[in-house]
């Protein structure tokens, strides 16, 4: 054995070092982790020919290990980590020749390009990064950002710390539209760090809270973290807790568990919202409370404001504040007391199965003795009682088909009880009820009457839906019912639209705003999954970002607009009308809405095409998309270089050595808190996509294979990754701040800005570890 150290772990020592090599060298990192992984197996593979490498393997024929076995203890748990005393035998890193391995390597990455880069099922999910990066780049080149800083800073700048907290604020919204740390950190550092020091706030302070909001993009939605992330974590789930269920003697996960084994990119971006706020919250107190004990190095700031009516207190609470309370709470109660709900009356051809037992109690003995080990002892009784309550009654019945007869009278019953008010209807009708609120409250001393009238428009809608509309009512007839208070609320929101762009504070934010909820709400929602999300976030940011070219040359915005309210007639078309004109009989009112549909489609293209044009004309397209390249291709080229460096560590048995290693310990979340550790180090050398790709799959098999909540492993991932890219000396964001800081602000401030936030952070942590109901409580009630 060389220097008394494994063959293996010589190889795994090489593979880093030519990795560690590699990225000092100065070529793309995309190239030197392809580059890294070829030189390495070289290395390992002439090391091995030579009968330098030599690995101890444990002996699986010796009497010993045949006792472990025959004990019950799990094959997968034994290595020579855990019982040191079993035989071994030498053997080289490659038994049938390095020509073997090359073999079986070139093919594994066939495999694999084919799985996860042109063909496998995560490809989708991964085209949602292309479209997220063109979405975060369309508004920082917009200077869409430029806008949210400066407002941000009008109205918080009076508080003590109110600038550093409006850069908090300004950084969650650009989390939330971009995803990338590199573009949030550069952006902010030259918009708003010139600004902070201009009014006397401390270098360290304004570099580090600069720093920390860029990196939020790593965990609020929709992180391109995440969903690189997710797409790894789902198939490692699955794939750890079958082995898991297999290795106790079941014959699935799902009925190991109970449930199934499916963690999905929608899922982690549910799981990451409350995370998110929660680590942006830390960050504007910690700001606010230095300001208080430091007020000559964050001063409050007075800017000048460009609202055109000066808003009391008053009357601030009460359009901005009692009225949507009133609202909300007006609409939660018509729902508890059943005036509003679910008006679904399609009633299923096929009857519903009967019930089932809530675990699967025809298993074998091992296999039961393990559920009950996982599940508890109630749990497994339950189950056991209610399969007896199944089979005493005649068996779970399977599903059969209704007789016409049945479903019409289904039917009838799902109409005598179905709500007054659907849920759908409702929920807009209190939004546009909240915009004519905001629309009365930014202009408290206009002419109210035109809002009163939309007012009155919602209060008819509902009337009318509540007397003459019901489930059974077509679409195109209740068009017909609310048209007269469809226009008197038109009326309504054209005046309060015309108010709100007067105020500088909603005509900045409000656009960007909705943007980030139609993207997030169409995923967190359950609508739709982040691909779709992520091509309407970039269609959106295209279209905002030629209306504020258009606005910035005092032209008519006309035709963008007209695309956007194209995009929703199509969407509320489509939501409620059946546009399949291939089934047997048609009505009118289908064809209508299918061209009109057809119309909007049209012009909704026109629209991004005339939003392409400006943008091109001005410049900006052509840097959007140079960037936009740039970034994705790194990304999948990453991945790719990534993939074969796994496929190196694995054919001399590195990633079964470390898999083996951390399965010594008993504790999972003695491992977990290991892996985190050396996750936490790499990240001062590596980028997060480098982790992903070649530790996290190293790993995955045993920190996913466990009893943690998947959703929890990967957002402490996330944020543990966020964390070293703070982390001095090596920490990614504080070299992006480093290149775009003025030449007084040193690195020396931004070491020492940047320490409370990575304190703040790591904090953070130990409270998500501390209370892990953080992070699933809302995909637990969503899914609920």
């Amino acid at each position: 054995m060389l220097f008394g150290l494994d063959g293996v772990e010589i190889g795994l020592i090489i593979v880093f070092l030519c990795l560690f090599g590699g990225i000092l060298t100065g070529f793309p990192v995309a190239f030197a982790i392809g580059g890294a992984g070829l030189m390495s197996f070289g290395i390992i593979a002439a090391l091995d020919s030579a009968g330098i490498l030599v690995h101890e393997a444990l002996d699986t024929g010796s009497q010993a290990y045949r006792d472990l076995v025959n004990s019950g203890v799990n094959p997968a748990n034994i290595s020579h980590f855990r019982y040191p005393d079993l035989p071994v035998y030498p053997e080289a890193l490659f038994p049938g020749g390095w020509e073997q391995a090359v073999d079986r390597n070139l093919s594994f990455i066939v495999n694999r390009m084919n799985e996860r880069v042109f063909a496998g099922a995560s490809i989708e999910t991964l085209l949602a990064v292309l479209m997220f990066v063109m979405m975060g780049i369309v508004l920082e080149r917009s200077k869409i950002a430029n806008d949210l800083l400066t407002t941000m800073a009008r109205v918080f700048g009076p508080l003590p710390g109110g600038l550093a907290v409006s850069v908090v604020i300004v950084g969650a919204f650009l989390a939330a539209s971009t995803g990338i740390v590199g573009a949030t950190v550069v952006t902010m550092g030259l918009l708003s760090l010139p600004t902070m020091l201009r009014h006397g706030y401390s270098p360290q302070l304004a570099t580090g809270v600069i720093a920390a909001s860029g990196t939020l993009g790593q965990i609020i939605p929709p992180s391109i973290v995440i969903v690189l992330l997710g797409t790894l974590a789902g198939d490692l789930y699955s794939a750890a807790q079958e082995a898991r269920a297999q290795a106790v003697g079941c014959t699935d996960a799902l009925t190991y568990l109970g449930e199934p084994a499916v963690v999905s990119v929608g899922t982690l971006f549910q799981a990451a919202m409350l995370p998110g706020i929660f680590l942006a919250g830390l960050y504007a107190l910690y700001a606010f409370g230095y300001a208080l004990f430091n007020p000559s190095k964050a001063p409050p700031v007075h800017l000048e404001h460009t609202s055109h009516s000066t808003i009391t207190r008053r009357e601030g609470v009460l359009w901005f504040i009692a009225v949507p309370v009133l609202l909300i709470g007006g609409a939660i109660a018509s729902g508890q007391v059943g005036i509003a709900g679910s008006q679904q009356i399609v009633v299923s051809e096929f009857s519903e199965a009967g019930a089932r037992a809530s675990l699967r109690t025809a298993v074998s003995d091992q296999c039961q003795a393990a559920m009950i080990d996982l599940h508890g002892q109630d749990a497994w009784d339950k189950a056991v009682a209610e399969q007896a309550a199944i089979e005493a009654s005649g068996g779970s019945q399977g599903s059969v088909q209704r007789t016409p007869e049945e479903i019409e009278a289904l039917t009838t019953d799902a109409v005598t009880n179905a709500p007054k008010l659907g849920n759908g209807l409702l929920t807009v009708m209190v939004l546009l009820s909240l915009m004519l609120s905001f629309g009365r409250g930014v202009a408290p001393t206009g002419d109210p009457r035109p809002l009163l009238i939309g007012a009155a428009g919602i209060v008819g809608v509902l009337v009318l839906d509540a007397l003459f509309v019901g489930p059974l009512t077509t679409s195109g007839t209740a068009f017909v019912i609310y048209l007269i208070p469809f226009a008197a609320l038109a009326y309504g929101l054209k005046a309060a639209a015309a108010n709100l762009a007067r105020n500088e504070l909603f005509r900045v934010v409000f656009p960007p705003l909705v943007l980030i909820v139609a993207v997030l709400g169409s995923i967190l929602g359950g609508v739709t999954n982040p691909t779709p999300a992520a091509a309407l976030g970039a269609g959106g940011a295209l279209l905002l970002a030629a209306y504020r070219k258009l606005s910035d040359h005092h032209k008519s915005g006309k035709i963008i607009l007209g695309a956007a309210f194209a995009v929703i007639v199509m969407i509320l078309i489509g939501s409620n009308f059946d546009l399949r004109l291939g089934r047997g009989d048609v009505p009118f009112e289908d064809w209508v809405a299918y061209i009109v549909a057809l119309g909007a489609y049209y012009y909704a293209m026109f629209g991004i095409l005339y939003a392409c044009w400006v943008l091109f004309s001005d410049g900006t397209l052509g840097i959007v998309v140079r960037e936009t390249a740039k970034v994705t291709s790194m990304v999948f080229t990453i991945l790719i270089g990534s993939q074969l460096l796994n496929l190196v560590v694995i054919s001399f048995g590195g990633e079964h050595y470390i898999q083996s290693f951390l399965r010594s310990f008993d504790n999972e979340f003695t491992v977990f808190l290991l892996v985190m550790l050396v996750l936490f180090i790499l990240g001062f050398v590596l980028d997060f996509l480098e982790i992903i790709y070649i530790v996290v799959p190293i790993v995955g098999p045993v920190i996913y294979g466990g009893t943690m909540d998947p959703k929890w492993v990967t957002i402490m991932i996330a944020v543990n990754l966020q964390t070293s890219f703070l982390t001095p000396p090596f920490g990614f964001a504080l070299f992006y701040l480093r290149g775009v800081a003025p030449k007084e602000v040193t690195t020396g401030h931004i070491y020492k800005g940047i320490i409370p936030f990575v304190l703040i952070q790591m904090l953070g942590l130990g409270i998500l570890w501390v209370f892990p109901d953080i992070v699933t409580i809302v995909p637990n009630l969503l899914s609920n």
